[in-house]
């Protein structure tokens, strides 16, 4: 399947980090970010890239409603809201929060880009991925014809865009010993396995989102490696379970420090969701020793600084 265009700016850049990385313990030239923050959807990240690949799928089946959800921050819910109005279909989105009674963060675009929000409640993974299932049956019940995406966009389908990311990066490092990257619903680390065909070569960094990780991604790269027409990916799945603190979205002091150490060294703002524990689960594998100083090391920046913005957060990032 071939992407939509016009969704993603990609490819997105591949910047050297050495300044961090010398603060981390990486020999000059070794560590590099992918920046795909930089994807330009409605402020960017990630799932511009599994949107493109999602809302190709949906408009090829005739779909005139996107459906998804997530957390009260999440990027994903977003980015589809956005995507759903560039193309001109409805969206319907399912939050697992109740309504807040100040916007901040991420809720203050949803409100803007003006999706239908199911405000659900307080809920677990698999039981907002319950209520969506529902949502899908009540839409088709009132005549519209729903494209229902998992939680981040973590399908077979929708992972084809790290597929198509891991090409970008031996592109650019052929020499390419570890990706390091968030792991929320799984689809983004899967996507980079079967692109990959190593998982050795990936280390995703648990935030504590989805409760079976560690089955859910070697199945999906599976999964998306026969879809893409590639050979299985060889090794054991490399999942990083000790950074996410009390759960999604808690804060930790390791996470405190990694956005620090990332703004401080090279400019690069992090978010207190999913890139700062993911940096803190870099920064732990290198000082721990798990990572070699001379691998060539790329952290892929996924987007979600609106999050920063919302209250609980900004006052941490305040008041350290």
């Amino acid at each position: 399947m071939d992407p939509l265009p016009g969704l993603a700016h990609v490819p997105t850049p591949l910047e050297p980090a050495d300044r961090l990385g010398r603060a981390i313990g990486f020999e000059p030239g070794a560590l590099f970010v992918k920046r795909d923050d930089c994807t330009g959807l409605a402020g960017g990240g990630n799932k511009a890239r599994k949107l493109a690949y999602l809302c190709a799928d949906a408009m090829a089946q005739g779909c005139d409603t996107l459906l998804t959800g997530g957390g009260r921050q999440s990027n994903h819910v977003r980015m589809t809201a956005a995507a759903a109005n560039k193309l001109g279909l409805d969206c319907t989105v399912v939050i697992s929060s109740r309504p807040p009674a100040t916007p901040t963060g991420n809720v203050v675009l949803d409100l803007l880009l003006r999706p239908d929000i199911v405000w659900a409640g307080e809920l677990d993974y698999y039981g907002l991925e319950a209520v969506i299932e529902e949502e899908a049956v009540r839409l088709a019940t009132e005549g519209k014809r729903p494209y229902r995406m998992p939680i981040g966009g973590a399908s077979t389908v929708g992972a084809m865009g790290y597929v198509a990311a891991a090409d970008e990066l031996l592109g650019d490092l052929p020499d390419l010993g570890l990706v390091v990257v968030a792991d929320g619903s799984g689809g983004t680390h899967a996507g980079l396995v079967a692109g990959l065909g190593d998982h050795a070569k990936v280390l995703g960094v648990d935030v504590g989102t989805r409760p079976d990780l560690d089955m859910q991604v070697p199945a999906k790269a599976a999964a998306i490696a026969e879809a893409c027409g590639r050979p299985a990916p060889i090794g054991d799945v490399q999942i990083d379970r000790g950074r996410y603190g009390a759960g999604y979205g808690a804060t930790t002091d390791e996470c405190r420090e990694a956005l620090g150490l990332a703004a401080a060294t090279e400019g690069l703002v992090l978010d207190p969701v999913y890139t700062g524990k993911a940096m803190a689960g870099l920064i732990a594998a290198r000082r721990e020793g798990r990572v070699a100083p001379d691998t060539r090391t790329v952290f892929v920046h996924t987007g979600g600084m609106p999050a920063l913005f919302a209250h609980a957060y900004a006052d941490w990032i305040a008041n350290p």
